[in-house]
């Protein structure tokens, strides 16, 4: 739990599912895929610079800050792109 949910920084929250992994500086990305509330996140995490901080885009939308948006009730699936920078 420790691994997925602060290296990798993907962390269930009230409001959605925060996003803001913290990788050692010779990781270059991962794939996970995760449920959240019945839904399936496909999330893929890329390194574009040094640095955490990460620019998300959900089913191809960026959306400010790092915590993803419930979706409608009729979603099954997300796909996240973060890109760190």
């Amino acid at each position: 739990m420790a691994i997925t949910q602060w290296i990798l920084g993907i962390r269930p929250e009230l409001n959605g599912l925060r996003i803001n992994p913290v990788l050692p500086a010779d990781w270059q990305g991962f794939t996970a895929q995760r449920i959240f509330r019945g839904v399936r996140y496909e999330i893929s995490v890329k390194r574009s610079d040094p640095g955490n901080t990460p620019h998300i885009m959900v089913d191809g939308t960026a959306i400010m800050g790092n915590v993803l948006p419930l979706p409608s009730s009729s979603t099954k699936s997300v796909k996240v792109t973060v890109t760190l920078a």
